[in-house]
């Protein structure tokens, strides 16, 4: 890693910097499309050289890319859009038709998740957004656990990037999850979206962990770089999932304001968890 106000906000942080890739207690990958400038042979490279383990929001036809690096495409895209999604029920025949077609074939190619969203609220009361939610994905829970894919449902703000989307709450996502009772219908804990909409990062997280499927990173405000130079301390939360147990991956999902792969690489380092206490 180059010396400078990167390797400074890292030592700022409590983070040692270090040429060779970190060797943590959780498993870290990225998000394709906030680096979109490199090619994906490239960003797999880079990924590879950084110790990640994958590449998150790929479609079915890159899936077969990331091979050659010893990756695999740690979430897939996508069962619906972020406005029409699982809280109207005129949606559910065509999203359980996708959702039937893509886990097999998720399964086969060794991809472990698929993102899913609520849709936009549209005036419907969180009350009937919730129950329709449940009756649509309760349809592909055995689908899901039958082939051992995890469908998440991402958890967005609807404050400043999302206006409308209905799960913007972890309350609101923890329910829906709770009365469909599979272990293959969890949450896309975005860190970005939650601390824009509730803080409470690290309680929330312990309080909530059995429901969390996967996690993204970003930095507030903005979706920049994940460094002292914004709001949310990263060691501190992912600490936090290591302390609740958490198993599954953390994707980089910041846009680099700086050079792309020295953001990532410090990124990586910030936050890399070893041993009992960090």
């Amino acid at each position: 890693m180059a010396v400078g106000v990167g390797a400074a906000a890292l030592v700022g942080l409590g983070v040692q910097a270090s040429d060779d890739p970190p060797k943590g207690r959780l498993k870290q990958s990225v998000s394709r499309w906030c680096f979109g400038g490199l090619s994906l042979e490239d960003l797999c490279k880079a990924a590879r050289e950084m110790g990640l383990v994958g590449v998150d929001l790929l479609g079915e036809s890159d899936w077969p890319a990331l091979r050659p690096y010893g990756l695999i495409c740690t979430m897939a895209t996508a069962i619906g859009t972020i406005p029409d999604g699982w809280n109207r029920t005129e949606n559910h025949d065509a999203l359980v038709r996708d959702a039937e077609a893509l886990i097999p074939k998720a399964a086969a190619a060794g991809v472990p998740n698929i993102v899913t969203f609520s849709g936009n609220r549209r005036g419907l009361a969180d009350e009937a957004g919730i129950e329709h939610s449940v009756a649509g994905l309760k349809r592909i829970a055995a689908t899901a656990e039958k082939h051992r894919v995890t469908v998440c449902l991402e958890l967005l703000n609807s404050k400043r990037t999302h206006p409308d989307y209905q799960a913007d709450h972890t309350r609101w996502g923890v329910e829906v999850c709770r009365r469909i009772g599979s272990e293959r219908i969890k949450l896309l804990y975005d860190i970005f979206h939650m601390q824009i909409m509730e803080g409470d990062l690290c309680d929330t997280i312990r309080e909530n962990i059995q429901w969390i499927g996967h996690v993204h990173t970003g930095g507030v405000p903005g979706r920049a770089e994940i460094d002292g130079s914004q709001e949310i301390h990263y060691p501190r939360v992912c600490r936090a999932l290591v302390d609740a147990g958490y198993t599954g991956y953390v994707a980089h999902e910041f846009v680099p304001k700086r050079d792309p792969l020295r953001s990532l690489r410090e990124a990586v380092a910030i936050c890399t968890v070893q041993g009992s206490d960090g």
